[in-house]
């Protein structure tokens, strides 16, 4: 498994760093290449790779939806560490890019590389469809915005210290975590005509991200900043919403492994095909970092 995702990293930033090289050089380069790269374990890609993997589709497309996700994902992470927001020095095992760069450049950085991410899916050399390009445009960015990104983590910081019900804990983690990971189990198969396919793995997606979600919540429960590379402890410490926080150690585990077989259950019509994908989903429940 970690063979396969080293690949998927390699691969990914590969076709980043090449697409960068190509664009006009600006001062915000610097500061989108220390955020963007090497970008953790590439677990979205990974995801994106095992859909197209399970429909056939062609790897030379997968690279502009993995680029994409990936300039969302690390986007995100620029923004949720700066001081307004959950304020960490330490983002894979390196300082946080405002940190590094100070908090406005942080934000314009994080700024481009949220709109780079449009711009690759854009591209005329990702050569599809015209209506499904606009279709994967629309649901990035509806991943991303209030309806995603943006309002899960509006809804992370409204929650602090307060006691929330389970159903709206789940509901801001799908929306925090969850749509992207929607996102990237449904592109692939937008990339196909297999139109009946869609909403199911739309679903399969945001059960992933809870899952990783709650993965994340655990890790920073139980392991050591050091092993995590960033901080930890810090849900409890600012009193946030969380499902460990809400059902406790054990239950958050118990409610996780129910999820996986959920999402297993879901794929035992695709036989040896959703191999790959299973192997990422014990790895996201399994990871200690």
């Amino acid at each position: 498994m970690k063979k396969k995702l080293n690949k998927i990293v390699n691969e990914v930033n590969t076709f980043l760093k090449n697409y960068l090289a190509k664009q006009k050089k600006t001062d915000l380069i610097i500061p989108i290449k220390y955020g963007l790269f090497p970008g953790g374990k590439k677990i979205r890609s990974k995801l994106i790779f095992d859909v197209g993997k399970i429909f056939n589709v062609e790897k030379k497309y997968l690279f502009y939806l993995s680029s994409a996700v990936e300039c969302i994902h690390a986007y995100s992470l620029i923004h949720d560490d700066l001081p307004c927001m959950d304020d960490d020095d330490i983002r894979r095992g390196k300082l946080t890019t405002h940190k590094k760069f100070g908090e406005a450049t942080a934000v314009l950085a994080g700024n481009s590389l949220l709109t780079l991410a449009f711009e690759i899916l854009s591209d005329p050399k990702f050569n599809i469809n015209e209506k499904k390009k606009i279709i994967l445009i629309n649901l990035i960015s509806q991943s991303s915005g209030h309806q995603g990104i943006a309002g899960g983590q509006f809804l992370d910081l409204n929650y602090e210290r307060k006691k929330v019900s389970k159903q709206k804990v789940i509901d801001m983690e799908i929306k925090k975590t969850g749509k992207l990971f929607s996102f990237s189990c449904l592109s692939p198969v937008i990339l196909t005509n297999k139109k009946n396919q869609i909403k199911k793995f739309s679903l399969i997606g945001e059960k992933i991200g809870l899952l990783f979600q709650i993965a994340d919540d655990l890790i920073d429960y139980r392991s050591s900043s050091k092993t995590a590379g960033k901080k930890t402890n810090k849900d409890s410490k600012r009193g946030k919403a969380t499902l460990i926080s809400l059902l406790g150690y054990k239950n958050a585990i118990i409610y996780a492994s129910r999820l996986k077989k959920e999402i297993f259950n879901s794929l035992v019509s695709y036989g040896s095909n959703a191999k790959d994908l299973k192997q990422t989903i014990e790895f996201i429940l399994n990871r200690n970092k």
